[in-house]
């Protein structure tokens, strides 16, 4: 019998949840034996080549590229984790929802402290760059997502207990040891 396949992602949002998957330590080596990775930076798979059976996406969607990954992740996933707050509800780069676009690239590009000395002061203009959206969407507003882990990141435990769970056709028991926040 084939082993379930994972993929993982990060969007907007600081990778300590992936960290937190690491975290995991020596319980790594059993969730090798349970899974086989898939397009994640565990594995440094970049591309999709098959369906994957669980997706673990971390980070909001500030711009059309983390758009673009997660509609991927929801294609090529049966099931879809948001994991962590920036993922839930946009965590700490959704501070910026309540600036403007324009607001927040004068102070990147013109009016910020780092840029005084910038004699050319010009805004970046490349097809290459990502278009920022109007605010950073949590992924359950672009995508459906099927479960929720929370944390800022989700504890090593919680993200353990919910891949076995999740792998095994378990249900998932949740005490508050795992779950709470300090």
């Amino acid at each position: 019998m084939s082993k379930p396949v994972l993929a993982t992602a990060s969007l907007a949002g600081c990778f300590g949840c992936h960290m937190s998957v690491l975290d995991i330590d020596e319980r790594i080596l059993d969730l090798i034996e349970l899974v086989e990775f898939h397009k994640s930076p565990v594995d440094d798979i970049k591309t999709f080549t098959k369906q994957c059976d669980i997706g673990l996406i971390e980070g909001g969607c500030c711009n059309s590229e983390n758009v673009h990954v997660l509609k991927e992740f929801r294609k090529h996933c049966k099931i879809l984790v948001s994991l962590g707050e920036c993922a839930i509800m946009g965590g700490l780069p959704a501070l910026r929802n309540g600036i403007s676009i324009r607001e927040c690239i004068e102070e990147a590009y013109l009016n910020g402290p780092t840029v005084k000395n910038n004699v050319h002061l010009i805004l970046p203009n490349d097809n290459e760059i990502p278009m920022l959206l109007d605010r950073v969407y949590p992924c359950h507003e672009i995508v459906k997502i099927d479960y929720f882990l929370p944390g800022c990141p989700p504890r090593a435990d919680l993200i353990w207990q919910a891949m076995v769970a999740l792998i095994t056709g378990d249900e998932l028991k949740l005490p508050y040891e795992i779950v709470k926040f300090d």
